[in-house]
């Protein structure tokens, strides 16, 4: 019997902009490690208004730039069955942990939410949210995707402790 896949899911505010980008590095990463069919990616925003939508015109040139597909996302919307349908859980920024702890079934579940850059080797103490560049400029984007790329190394680094419930 094979082992179900380890799935991680990654959250924003509307799902267009900072956790598409992370979860198109994040499968590349995977892919890249020979992991893609043993941990699945998805990625949702806490906000509604932007379902189905592809994600915003200014992620997808920045991933493209850097050699990324990002043509297949289209935003969801987070709720409260991604904590059975998920074995990790990565906000973005603060509000958005607020918002999916808020959603969570039990105090037990939360122990699946962490903050998306709590894996950054270069994040700091009162340093740990992926800014929103939804209204500044491409430079801003830049800086999420530098960001999304070491996190997500990170990531695939830490996945053993991870799938094995010792990395807490």
């Amino acid at each position: 019997m094979s082992t179900p896949p380890y799935r991680i899911a990654v959250v924003c505010l509307g799902n267009i902009c900072r956790s598409p980008m992370a979860h198109v590095v994040l499968e590349d990463r995977l892919e890249k490690a020979g992991l893609a069919d043993e941990v699945v990616v998805a990625s949702a925003g806490t906000g509604d208004w932007h379902r189905g939508d592809p994600m915003d015109h200014r992620a997808a040139a920045t991933l493209a730039a850097a050699g990324y597909d990002p043509s297949r996302h289209r935003a969801q919307t987070f709720d409260r069955d991604w904590y059975a349908e998920h074995d990790l859980l990565l906000a973005m920024d603060s509000s958005n942990h607020a918002d999916m702890a808020d959603l969570a079934p039990s105090v037990q579940t939360q122990e699946q939410l962490r903050m998306f850059r709590s894996f950054d080797p270069e994040a700091r103490e009162g340093d740990d949210e992926v800014p929103d560049p939804y209204h500044g400029g491409d430079e801003g984007f830049r800086d999420v995707l530098a960001m999304v790329e070491r996190t997500a190394d990170a990531i695939v680094e830490r996945l053993p402790s991870l799938r094995s419930g010792r990395d807490g």
